[in-house]
């Protein structure tokens, strides 16, 4: 239950002001069908965080102990530092095609703005981390994305304005900080 915790609410936090988060508002403006793009949301990102999962846990088993706690602690404490640099979204990812229906275009988008994003990047290390829990890290950071993206989709820009983006950052990083703290020091 800790990882699912854990991963629940880093990824949250992580997604604050993320391209991701920005894509869901472009698509929620765009389309005005938030049903269709919550559930492409869901559908990019289980499968998004199960590979990025199974990345975690494979490399788990192939480095050994004390590697794995550098690469996790440094990667962390990296992670930290780039809380701090906000997202923006490229006009391209922005720009998806609609051809392929509300729900296909949000599933695309979504999948392809994942690749290298933080909140991927965060998943193959929570993975690597609670190796023995990879459903329960997957199931987190799905969550995680899912209270972090479908508000915009239904609220959008409202809830944009109020949110104080830095702090939410701020927050992010100082937990990413601690984690590769504990973890270079167990």
């Amino acid at each position: 239950m800790e990882a699912f915790l854990v991963a629940t609410g880093i990824v949250s936090l992580a997604e604050m002001g993320d391209k991701t988060q920005l894509l869901a508002l472009v698509l929620a403006a765009r389309f005005r069908k938030p049903w269709p793009i919550v559930i492409g949301i869901f559908a990019a990102t289980i499968v998004n965080h199960a590979l990025a999962g199974a990345v975690g846990t494979f490399v788990t088993h192939w480095l050994g102990p004390v590697a794995l706690r550098w690469i996790l602690g440094v990667s962390f404490i990296a992670m930290a530092i780039w809380m701090l640099i906000p997202d923006k979204l490229d006009e391209d990812e922005g720009a998806a095609r609609s051809h392929f229906g509300v729900f296909g275009t949000t599933v695309i988008a979504f999948f392809l703005a994942e690749m290298g994003d933080k909140t991927q990047i965060a998943t193959v290390m929570l993975a690597a981390r609670f190796v023995n829990d990879y459903v329960w890290v997957v199931a987190g950071t799905t969550l995680g994305m899912m209270l972090a993206n479908v508000p915009v989709v239904f609220f959008g820009e409202r809830i944009m304005r109020r949110v104080p983006i830095k702090l939410v950052h701020g927050v992010s990083a100082a937990i990413f900080l601690g984690l590769g703290i504990i973890a270079i020091m167990s």
